[in-house]
């Protein structure tokens, strides 16, 4: 049988669930990694976990805890990453609330922050001293093409996103020397619960129908249309892999040409 790409290999995606994370979780388990699963609902963790693909002694593992929770987080990963090997850690969670930069309130900031940045740091100190010991490591972080281009109606979550890709990119320069990679994964607009949220706020917001929204948004996609969540997956695991060992420290879009930016 031929061996996997990622075969043997421990990852961690948070928000693994749903979407874009559980896309992920289902391609890199695909490809032979042991994949654990972080969530909040222990219930939809069971569910998405049975339905990961397994090989010959491929086991995977689940981790109940809300990144929204700090002192939680840090105490449930140092103890996972104490019996659990991770070479690949997909940083991943859900967007702020929709709305205006100028009307948010400071607490919106706070919580996007502590649920974003903060969270992934506390994963990051837990997970990186194993990486740096055996020389290898892949930490990708999930994030928006907000980095590039601001989007509209997205004020709290363009300013957070901002400053993950900037933290991300200096975690690329200091991780480096170990042989550790760092790289960020911004999708545009792609069929999601989030993205049908969205839809249905500025529907709501504008009195256009959902349809008229939804139909102007994809006029603003070359491709014209939305991804779907298996192709940002697919761009993931191509960063967590073997292929990829030489890129360090990027920004990738996979938006269908919609940012209008290099």
């Amino acid at each position: 049988m031929d061996i996997l790409p990622l075969s043997g290999q421990g990852a961690l995606v948070c928000g693994g669930t749903q979407g874009i994370g559980k896309a992920t979780a289902m391609e890199l388990a695909r490809l032979g990694a042991f994949v654990t699963l972080l969530a909040r609902d222990a219930g939809a963790l069971a569910a998405a976990k049975a339905q990961l693909p397994t090989t010959a002694g491929q086991q995977h593992s689940t981790l109940a805890c809300d990144m929204a929770d700090t002192e939680a987080l840090r105490t449930a990963i140092t103890a996972h990453v104490a019996q659990h090997t991770i070479e690949i850690l997909v940083n991943n969670t859900g967007g702020p609330s929709p709305g205006p930069a100028h009307e948010a309130d400071t607490a919106a900031f706070l919580a996007a922050f502590t649920q974003h940045l903060i969270a992934f740091q506390t994963i990051v100190r837990a997970v990186v001293p194993g990486m740096k010991e055996r020389r290898h490591g892949r930490i990708i972080n999930v994030i928006s093409t907000s980095v590039k281009q601001p989007l509209p109606n997205l004020g709290v979550s363009n300013t957070i996103r901002g400053a993950v890709a900037n933290w991300g990119k200096t975690l690329a320069n200091e991780l480096g020397p170990f042989n550790i990679t760092v790289n960020n994964v911004l999708p545009g607009a792609t069929e999601t619960e989030r993205l049908a949220g969205i839809i249905s706020n500025k529907a709501r917001k504008t009195g256009a129908s959902e349809d008229a929204v939804r139909e102007e948004m994809l006029a603003e996609i070359p491709l014209r249309r939305f991804a779907k969540p298996e192709e940002i997956a697919a761009a993931v695991a191509f960063l967590a892999g073997p292929s990829a060992a030489y890129i360090n420290g990027i920004n990738l879009p996979v938006d269908g040409g919609r940012t209008g930016c290099l």
